[in-house]
């Protein structure tokens, strides 16, 4: 690599970090004129091409301020957290490294800090200590590749081997959710050929709460799957009479945290997690409530050697064994090094840092709460994790509401549907978030409402 090409990566760096140092200072939203701005982009594709460092300035200076400030303090949408300056950092070193993290014979340090991080996690969310860990895409991804272990675990207690035979002729698995399962759960279900449709609904009570009085009576293979934070109300299934109704039936109890599994990190939340620990997997994302850069998903599997029944790959150029070989633990196998980021952060947080991360966005999202009751909002959940869910004072419509902050753009919240009727949730799942930015942002979204209902 030449002297031209260092100076080129100096360039991007700069950049990217040019744009870190302003994001706090921007709007939570592009501007109009920003996101039109976007059509310089839609060029003629030159024989010749253009120079490298034009292309680096125009992704910059064009790109850059039609992004949203996701890792902003004041962005408040889909659960999605910042990035942590310790997980940018180590991206950049993992980027630049580039490594294929499928094999330790392709990448010796991300198998090597694989083992750290499956120990780290293992310890800091009290999982079972043989508990196999696959870094993956995002939920979706964790979810299947739990169910997809917990499928083929299944069908081989029952006689039946799913990698060899398929589905075709398999006995059935009774699937059973609850009554506000996220939409990526019933995708994942649809991934991995049990279903979207083909389940068991069990009611759920005014939290999104499944019902244990409402579980069906059923034998065979049995899949439940719970829930660690509703999206819209943050509510956590009651997991120890589930794992109790599984453990009766020799089931698998799947859990989706794709945010709140993050809560076993915190000894103050410990009510809302009792029991989630007896499931056999679970699935979360780094992206999310960790803070590291997207994406990075996590599935975490208690019953050891199901991922690799459900993954493992042969071919006669892969070599033999070799320490933990994560291409035969996950759905793919090329894979980028998500674990480098997740040893970054945990490295820096410690436990301690962790579980005040976790502590402090709840603490935030009380006061978002608090300061829009105050308004005259109705709080439609127990405020217990880093969800609001709130619907503004007559006349306004929360649909309207949400469109009215967004174009403000001074804060980012999105509208949901809850019960029925339109809502506003607010996540707070940022590392930069103070109690402060979650004052200023319900000052916002009030102000947004009077505006509105001034114009009704």
């Amino acid at each position: 690599m030449g002297a031209d090409d260092i100076g080129l990566l100096r360039t991007a760096a700069e950049l990217a970090i040019d744009h870190v140092a302003g994001v706090d200072e921007r709007a939570a939203a592009p501007t109009a004129a920003a996101v039109a701005g976007l059509a310089a982009f839609d060029e003629e594709l030159t024989a010749a091409g253009r120079p490298a460092a034009e292309t680096l300035r125009l992704l910059a200076e064009v790109g850059g301020p039609a992004t949203v400030a996701s890792t902003g303090a004041r962005y408040f949408g889909f659960v999605t957290g910042a990035t942590l300056p310790v997980a940018l950092g180590a991206a950049f070193l993992t980027d630049a490294w580039d490594q294929n993290a499928a094999l330790p014979v392709m990448s010796p340090v991300a198998a090597a800090l694989h083992g750290v991080v499956r120990g780290w996690l293992v310890e800091v969310l009290g999982l079972p200590g043989a508990t196999d860990v696959g870094f993956v895409t995002g939920a979706t991804m964790a979810n299947a590749a739990g169910l997809a272990a917990a499928r083929d675990a299944l069908l081989a207690g029952a006689g039946w081997d799913a990698q060899a035979d398929g589905l075709f002729g398999a006995p059935p698995i009774t699937v059973v959710v609850g009554g506000n399962a996220h939409s990526t759960l019933r995708k994942s279900l649809g991934l991995v050929g049990l279903g979207r449709e083909r389940v068991l609904v069990v009611p759920a009570d005014d939290q999104g709460r499944m019902l244990p009085d409402r579980l069906p009576e059923v034998d065979g293979p049995v899949l439940l799957c719970a829930q660690a934070g509703e999206v819209n109300t943050g509510a956590f299934d009651p997991f120890e009479p589930l794992a109790d109704w599984v453990a009766e039936r020799r089931g698998w109890l799947h859990v989706d945290g794709a945010f709140g599994l993050w809560a076993l990190a915190d000894p103050q939340r410990a009510h809302l997690v009792r029991g989630l620990v007896r499931a056999d997997s679970w699935a979360t994302d780094g992206h999310k409530w960790l803070n590291v850069t997207y994406d990075c998903g996590i599935a975490f599997v208690a019953r050891e050697g199901a991922l690799r029944r459900s993954f493992a790959s042969v071919a006669g150029y892969l070599p033999p064994d070799e320490g933990f070989e994560a291409m035969h633990h996950t759905p793919q196998s090329s894979q980028r090094a998500r674990q480098i980021e997740v040893w970054a952060a945990l490295r820096t947080l410690g436990r301690d840092g962790l579980a005040e991360l976790v502590r402090r966005t709840c603490a935030v999202a009380a006061v978002v709460a608090e300061r829009l009751a105050g308004h005259g909002f109705t709080v439609l959940n127990d405020v217990e994790l880093n969800q609001v869910l709130v619907r503004p004072p007559a006349p306004v419509d929360a649909a309207a509401l949400a469109a009215a902050v967004q174009a403000d753009g001074r804060v980012w919240c999105g509208p949901t549907d809850w019960r029925g009727a339109p809502a506003l949730r607010i996540s707070v799942s940022s590392w930069k978030s103070t109690p402060a930015d979650g004052a200023a942002a319900a000052d916002v979204v009030a102000e947004c409402a009077a505006s509105l209902a001034a114009h009704e």
